[in-house]
């Protein structure tokens, strides 16, 4: 229903409190997306300023947690960047200074532990590709994720390194298992010599 619709008396913030408060329901939402909605539907601006202040007071809505919380659940979620994460919170109207707070709480060192574990977990599948193949790949998959491209470089490139080196300590110890099984199957083979009857030779 718009605000214009119904009865000609509808009172404007009712109709304010039950769009704000039926999207609250579904999901938390931004000071921002619920006077956006309020504007679609029509609502006079004084009235859904006076709804939308009532519901802050309250803490119905409060972007700084809603930054926060944000923040944590796409990075731990999805292992988004910070600045993929500031871009989310300012398309849905956080202010600055709350989206500057929230991502601040993820430090450099947290961001690169997340973008690691990334390539980690992609990285056994691109074995067996061309090495510029295998950055690429993973190149996008921080990409998407919005790493910085010096970031991203420099853990694809130590995520490389020690998969190679990785795969040459692995195949180097099934050659020593293959050789030691040699070894053992010779010793076997040995003794098994050994224990068969031996021919003589007797003279006249």
């Amino acid at each position: 229903m718009r605000a214009g619709e119904g009865e000609a008396d509808a009172d404007p913030e009712a109709i304010a409190r039950q769009i704000c408060l039926r999207l609250l329901t579904v999901a938390p939402r931004t000071r921002a997306q619920l006077a956006d909605a309020l504007r679609r539907r029509d609502v006079p601006e004084s009235a859904a300023d006076a709804v939308l202040g009532r519901f802050a007071d309250v803490k119905l809505i409060d972007d700084t947690m809603f930054a926060q919380a944000w923040v944590e659940s796409r990075h731990y979620g999805r292992g988004l960047s910070r600045r993929a994460l500031a871009s989310e919170l300012r398309q849905r109207g956080v202010p600055s200074e709350d989206i500057d707070s929230a991502v601040s709480r993820l430090d450099p060192e947290q961001e690169l532990a997340t973008a690691e574990a990334l390539v980690a977990r992609r990285l056994a599948g691109t074995r067996g590709q061309p090495p510029q193949a295998r950055i690429r790949r993973l190149m996008g998959v921080l990409a998407r994720k919005g790493y910085p491209q010096a970031l991203a470089y420099r853990v694809i490139r130590t995520a490389l390194e020690q998969d190679r080196a990785d795969q040459a300590a692995e195949g180097s110890r099934l050659a020593d298992l293959a050789l030691e099984e040699a070894m053992v199957g010779l010793a076997d083979a040995e003794t098994e010599a050994d224990a068969e009857p031996q021919e003589q030779d007797y003279a006249g």
